[in-house]
């Protein structure tokens, strides 16, 4: 199947839009291409639920990641029982299959979010559910201050409002910085070295399934994941403060909050965990044990978790 189409976004919105769908040779999902404010092109996949009227949910990646971290939880989340609902994961722009930009400077999260308002104009999606890891998370924070209608529940997976230097440093020490690997074995290898300490039950199989989520893919062979681009954003950081964002966490305060934490993270404390849950009136918290950052939301009970939490949080979409 593929749909072709053209329209105008809703009444006196200056930004028009056309996207693309078309059946990706997997029964799971249908591949979505539209064309953003300033005519770049944003690539999701929706994994529809038939029948379901159940809240949507929307998935932002992370950093350097892409739509593709989401498919065991979108599977699981969409499928045939009665808690089905449908799913969207987005590759904000130069990730995954989205276009790469021309200036650095537009890998800004208020630029991004941007991308994710107008991806989901273009599905007619509001009071969703966003599902948003690291970056994803703090795309989230600032959509719901500039667009709340958007969200109507949130999770944050190992992201809030004070993001612990070591981590960041660490995320800042390999984006960008090498080529891609020769062959997916190596591919594997390469994750695993830089990640093992922080998944240690992740054994090499999967780490190979883990680089096939990371890497595109070109004659068979890893290709570059996102662009290199992106590392830039933090030669701004500098040797200054980290800034903290309760403002843009605040702006959460109406959507029910779920807050994932690797019990290994080194980017989220649990200082910061037991903040949030103090400060917003509908929050609560879980830790998936053995895992750092970001928890990869591929196994069974966190996937429950957050099956449960949605489930309770329809009532009233």
């Amino acid at each position: 199947m593929r749909l072709k189409t053209r329209r105008a976004l809703a009444a006196g919105d200056r930004r028009g839009e056309e996207f693309y769908m078309s059946n990706s040779g997997s029964e799971a999902f249908e591949e979505i291409r539209v064309r953003v404010y300033d005519g770049m092109q944003i690539y999701g996949r929706h994994y529809p639920a038939p029948g379901s009227k159940r809240r949507p949910l929307v998935c932002l990646a992370g950093l350097t990641r892409n739509s593709r971290d989401f498919h065991d939880i979108a599977v699981a989340l969409s499928g045939k029982d009665e808690a089905a609902r449908p799913v969207y994961t987005i590759d904000t722009r130069g990730r995954g299959h989205s276009d790469f930009s021309k200036d650095w400077r537009q890998y800004a999260v208020p630029v991004e979010m941007l991308d994710v308002q107008d991806f989901m104009a273009s599905q007619h999606l509001h009071d969703a559910a966003v599902l948003g890891t690291s970056r994803g998370g703090l795309i989230a924070m600032v959509l719901a201050a500039v667009q709340p209608s958007l969200i109507g529940t949130v999770i944050l997976n190992d992201i809030g409002p004070v993001i612990e230097r070591d981590g960041l440093m660490r995320l800042a020490g390999f984006v960008g910085k090498h080529p891609p690997p020769l062959s997916w074995e190596s591919a594997g290898q390469r994750i695993a070295g830089a990640e093992q300490a922080l998944f240690p039950d992740i054994g090499a199989k999967e780490w190979l399934e883990i680089a096939k989520q990371r890497f595109n893919e070109a004659n068979g062979k890893p290709a570059v994941g996102y662009d290199p681009e992106i590392g830039r954003s933090f030669s701004v950081l500098g040797d200054g403060p980290i800034p903290v964002l309760w403002k843009q966490f605040n702006a959460l305060n109406h959507a029910p909050c779920l807050v994932l934490r690797g019990e290994l993270s080194d980017l989220l404390s649990e200082a910061t965990v037991t903040e949030m849950t103090e400060r917003h009136p509908d929050c609560r918290a879980h830790t998936i044990a053995r895992q750092g950052h970001a928890p990869t939301l591929t196994d069974g009970p966190t996937q429950d978790v957050v099956r449960a939490f949605l489930k309770e949080r329809d009532v009233g979409a």
